[in-house]
């Protein structure tokens, strides 16, 4: 019997609503899949829950999530609370608390839909965004607030440790995976503390570690124009919090948008829950319209199932997703159709059914 324990949070706008089909799609799995339950409880941590309770989460939440196998998040985002707020009070704490320093994001083109820049081949390669320090770091401060002479100072954290760990968890899936280059983000001819330590690292380890592995550096400014010129010529990126932020989002628009965008917020040990959310945010704009594409939440799913040794499950999803694409009948607004939120779910789930119904065919055949 495979059981895992699942935290929930739907958080805010269509968080909520992808986060029902993606729950559907899991429901579906567990139906029809011998010895596999999930423990799903679900987590009511919101903006709604600030208003009413003036913080992200409980005192002890973080402590009650470590009992999990691994969260399943959706978006967070609400305009009656700042975003700092809704950032650093619920995201920032589990992914540093539970160093899930992997931020996994894939970018990869999917049947029926056309990116301007595919050229007519297939765009498919992964960022490893580190997503436990970097520039996304709590220190720094404000002086002489409202005056004249106000300033800011926001510092980039970068240590030897941070830098080892995202770099060598690049090159491992490059190994595993048979890529042959990792390309390094950088901006060591302006940033030349922080950006020049994690070049000197980034050289180290690929030259001393993995000599099967071509390394090349490129400053972020070039490499933004890359994705878009050659985005074929990708495998593995390794960026920085910030770099890779952007990078990702930009990745996920040249293969059709953010509404197709799963990630991966990791801690490879297992010593802590690893948690999967969708790349887009809660998008207020069309919250409640039940039209927002629950692809990249679904998507996350399977990354969670894969994370979970279920690598088996985790490919049903993505082939019920690409097969779903492939035919085109149900599409969302994002990606040129004028299908709601749950249809999207409901057919995704169908092709994963149709996957069992055709299994049980060949085995009968065998037998009979």
């Amino acid at each position: 019997m495979t059981e895992f324990k699942i935290a929930v949070i739907p958080g805010d706008g269509i968080g909520v609503e992808v986060m029902e089909e993606a729950l559907k799609v899991l429901s579906v799995l567990e139906e029809h899949e011998q010895n596999f339950v999930l423990h799903k409880e679900n987590f009511e941590w919101s903006s709604d829950y600030y208003l009413e309770h003036g913080r992200m989460m409980p005192e002890d939440g973080l402590v009650t999530l470590q009992s999990y196998n691994a969260i399943l998040f959706g978006a967070i985002g609400d305009a009656r609370v700042p975003d700092d707020i809704t950032i650093w009070e619920l995201i920032m704490p589990i992914r540093k608390q539970f160093q899930q320093y992997v931020n996994f994001r894939p970018v990869k083109s999917l049947p029926g839909i056309t990116s301007p820049l595919s050229n007519g081949d297939d765009i498919d390669f992964v960022i490893f965004r580190e997503n436990a320090e970097g520039e996304y770091s709590n220190s720094g401060g404000r002086m002489f607030e409202s005056q004249q002479s106000e300033m800011a100072i926001q510092n980039t954290i970068m240590t030897t440790a941070g830098i080892e760990r995202i770099v060598k968890a690049a090159c491992e899936y490059a190994e595993k995976n048979g890529k042959k280059k990792v390309t390094s983000a950088t901006k060591s001819n302006a940033i030349i503390h922080s950006m020049k330590l994690w070049d000197e690292h980034v050289k180290r380890i690929v030259k001393n570690e993995y000599q099967n592995l071509i390394l090349e550096s490129i400053y972020i400014d070039a490499l933004v124009a890359y994705f878009v010129q050659r985005p074929q010529s990708f495998e593995v990126v390794v960026a920085s919090n910030l770099f890779g932020d952007i990078l990702s989002d930009l990745g996920s628009g040249i293969v059709g948008g953010l509404g197709l965008s799963p990630s991966a917020n990791i801690n490879p040990e297992k010593q802590f829950p690893s948690m999967f959310e969708p790349v887009h945010g809660s998008a207020p704009d069309i919250a409640g319209k039940g039209i927002a594409n629950p692809i990249a939440q679904i998507w996350s799913a399977a990354l969670m199932l894969d994370h979970l040794g279920r690598e088996d499950l985790s490919t049903k999803i993505i082939n019920a997703i690409e097969l779903v694409l492939l035919e085109g009948k149900i599409k969302t607004a994002d990606i040129g159709g004028n299908a709601t939120t749950a249809q999207m779910g409901s057919a995704i789930s169908a092709k994963i059914i149709e996957q069992y119904a055709l299994k049980e065919n060949e085995e009968s055949k065998i037998w009979t």
